[in-house]
């Protein structure tokens, strides 16, 4: 059963659009909209990759009049990503040299 949730989990993250609203809103909760606009994201995606993100507890949404406000969950998302910094702070050359994944590093935009 971990197995099942930790490849889910990691796959998630995976997504290059999702990564992208990930690390948008680590500067900061943004709409919908707001987050299409600064990525130049089509609305469709945006919501798409959302509905992800919150369904699988990596962002939280708010309503706030007609808009859903996004933030980062806070409890256990942000103080993850503030490991994986220092992670890739102290071995970010390794992964980046690693031939296992040179395929991967093909396609990061």
């Amino acid at each position: 059963m971990m197995k099942i949730s930790y490849t889910l989990f990691f796959k998630a993250l995976s997504n290059d659009t999702r990564l992208r609203i990930i690390d948008l809103l680590r500067k900061g909760p943004r709409n919908a909209t707001e987050i299409g606009k600064a990525l130049d994201i089509e609305q469709s995606m945006v919501s798409h990759n959302l509905a992800c993100l919150i369904n699988c507890g990596f962002v939280i949404a708010k309503q706030n009049g007609k808009n859903k406000v996004c933030s980062l969950n806070k409890e256990t998302v942000l103080p993850l990503l503030e490991i994986i910094d220092s992670h890739v702070e102290q071995y970010g050359k390794n992964l980046e040299g690693c031939k296992v994944l040179k395929d991967v590093r093909k396609t990061i935009k």
